[in-house]
């Protein structure tokens, strides 16, 4: 039995556990490398005193990895070269001996620390040689070799990791100039975003070289608004041209034809550049379709959809194809002319609709007029035939029409009453107009908005008076600019009169006329008579019901005969 084993069992029995790492490591280090006692040569004896089991200063403590680390972190420092993993240790000198076995007393408990150095002393003078470890460790069995190789090999790898070296040199960055034991969030350099700009914003040409400054320019004034305003119209032809093109629209004998059997009550006109195709509407509910590219007797197409009167026709401005028809039967329908199919939009059997306008330029929603007053919002997109919204006005309405600019605001003309009224304050009861254009002292048959800007309103009335408002402001009174005295008595068999502005022009519209020889005038803003269209050979009735092309020099006019009279270049 080896002195190691012999002095394991010996710990055990006296009370302390004698196969920790720390005891068999320095032990391997410290102790002379001849465990059996021979001739010639001294061995070490050790002195163990048994120790309590509740400890005390003397209590056994085990050498932990950091103190292995350590001192081979130590050994690093002082050679300044690697560890390199050795089998065996080489011949140690008398000093080595000595620190080594300082620094394994240092470890051990008082009494066996006192015990084992007196004895190194009384024996270190006759010994001339220290023996090597590789002798002890060929003493030891394979388990016990296996073990302290494992031991010394993971403390020289953790050793050159250097952890505890790198651990405090971190540890002094960052507590460095602040107090111990606080710790502050390093503060993040926010780095602005380089805006980069044009050589244009740079006032530079493309070579580098500076542009000349700009001279500053003044604000137009009103005038120069309006004069900008106007220019960019489509209606940039002077009066006089104006007349000549009218002076040039002819009636021909291809252009008059019966369209519809009974009075007619309302005309539009196709807006195609290259055909012209107008329809009419009379007292019963028929339609009529004429195509002026068509022979007579191929180019009319008569359709049965409402039972009574159809009061207001339009083409619309989104489907040229769709033409929308209202009744006084309490309808409004709306039709494909390519392919005959007409789809009811809009039904009310309580009351009989007067006319219609489109709210949206998309032609979705509509603002319906009733002879009793009120109005109705129709959404073409929610199904069903219902609608959207109802209010009444208060007042008889035979005409409904839509702002060209501000499409939120619209016309009411009825019985000696016209209002402007924002369809967003639209109430069921009580609603308020914005404006009222006053001075009708009879009926008042139409009023409508000037095609471009709406900063006009033209009124027919039944007291023989053509009125012009000013509405530039749509807050405040109207006032008119122009009276025209003009004959609109038509009486009980004729359709009354309905002036219709130039949807080319701000400043003319047209109107029938009870002059003979029969014919349809066009007036100017300022009251001038512009033109009369007239025919003697086939021209004999009065054309209540008027419409204008909305691109070219085309007017239709519809007479109580259910006949059409088309004047054209």
């Amino acid at each position: 039995m080896s002195w190691a084993r012999s002095s394991d069992m010996l710990g055990e029995r006296l009370g302390f556990i004698a196969g920790e790492t720390t005891l068999d490591q320095n032990l391997s280090t410290c102790l002379p490398e001849s465990p059996l006692r021979s001739e010639g040569c001294k061995q070490v004896r050790i002195i163990l005193t048994p120790l309590s089991a509740t400890g005390g200063e003397g209590h056994y403590r085990h050498l932990t990895q950091k103190c292995l680390l350590e001192e081979f972190s130590s050994c690093e420092e002082s050679s300044g070269e690697e560890p390199k993993a050795k089998k065996a240790c080489t011949r140690l000198s008398d000093r080595q001996t000595r620190a080594v076995t300082c620094s394994t007393e240092s470890r051990r408990p008082a009494s066996v620390a006192a015990t084992a150095s007196n004895d190194l002393e009384e024996e270190g003078d006759s010994e001339s040689e220290t023996p090597t470890l590789d002798n002890y460790s060929t003493q030891l069995s394979a388990y016990e070799r296996k073990r302290l190789k494992n031991i010394t090999e993971n403390a020289k790898f953790f050793a050159s990791l250097k952890l505890f070296e790198s651990a405090e040199r971190l540890r002094k960055i960052t507590t460095k100039g602040q107090p111990h034991g606080i710790r502050t969030k390093p503060t993040k350099t926010e780095t602005k975003p380089i805006c980069r700009r044009s050589m244009r914003l740079q006032r530079v040409d493309p070579l580098g070289a500076p542009l000349p400054e700009l001279r500053p320019q003044p604000e137009p004034s009103m005038e120069e608004h309006e004069t900008l305003n106007k220019a960019e119209k489509p209606v940039a032809c002077n009066l006089e041209s104006y007349k000549a093109s009218l002076r040039r629209m002819v009636l021909r004998e291809d252009a008059v034809a019966k369209v519809v059997k009974n009075r007619i009550h309302s005309v539009a006109i196709h807006p195609s550049e290259s055909r012209t195709l107008v329809a009419a509407g009379d007292k019963w509910g028929q339609m009529g379709l004429w195509n002026l590219d068509c022979k007579l007797e191929d180019g009319v197409h008569v359709f049965e959809l409402h039972s009574q009167a159809v009061s207001c026709m339009h083409f619309s401005p989104f489907n040229p194809a769709h033409l929308l028809s209202l009744s006084h039967d309490g309808t409004l329908r709306c039709g494909d002319v390519t392919r005959a199919v007409f789809d009811e939009v809009y039904r009310n059997e309580e009351y009989n609709l007067s006319s219609f306008d489109f709210l949206a330029s998309d032609a979705s929603t509509l603002i319906v007029g009733m002879w009793d007053g009120e109005v109705a919002v129709v959404d073409r997109r929610t199904p069903g035939t219902s609608a959207e919204l109802s209010a009444d006005l208060n007042s008889k309405t035979r005409t409904v029409h839509v702002h060209p600019v501000s499409r939120h605001h619209f016309l009411a003309a009825g019985a000696g009453n016209v209002n402007i009224y924002d369809v967003r304050h639209l109430k069921q009861h009580g609603s308020s107009p914005a404006v009222s254009l006053v001075g009708h002292t009879k009926s008042v048959a139409s009023a409508y908005f000037s095609p471009v800007t709406g900063n006009r309103v033209v009124t027919t009335c039944a007291d023989d008076k053509l009125r012009i408002f000013g509405t530039n402001c749509l807050s405040s009174l109207a006032p008119i600019l122009t009276t025209i005295r003009h004959n609109n008595n038509t009486g009980r068999w004729l359709t009354r009169f309905r002036a219709i502005w130039d949807a080319k022009r701000e400043d003319c519209f047209v109107v029938g006329s009870m002059s003979r020889p029969r014919q349809i005038e066009v007036f100017h803003a300022s009251g001038e008579l512009v033109h009369s269209f007239l025919s003697e050979d086939y021209l004999g009735s009065v054309c209540s019901i008027n419409a204008w092309h909305p691109t070219r020099y085309i007017v239709v006019g519809g007479n109580s005969s259910g006949r059409l009279h088309v004047f054209r270049e």
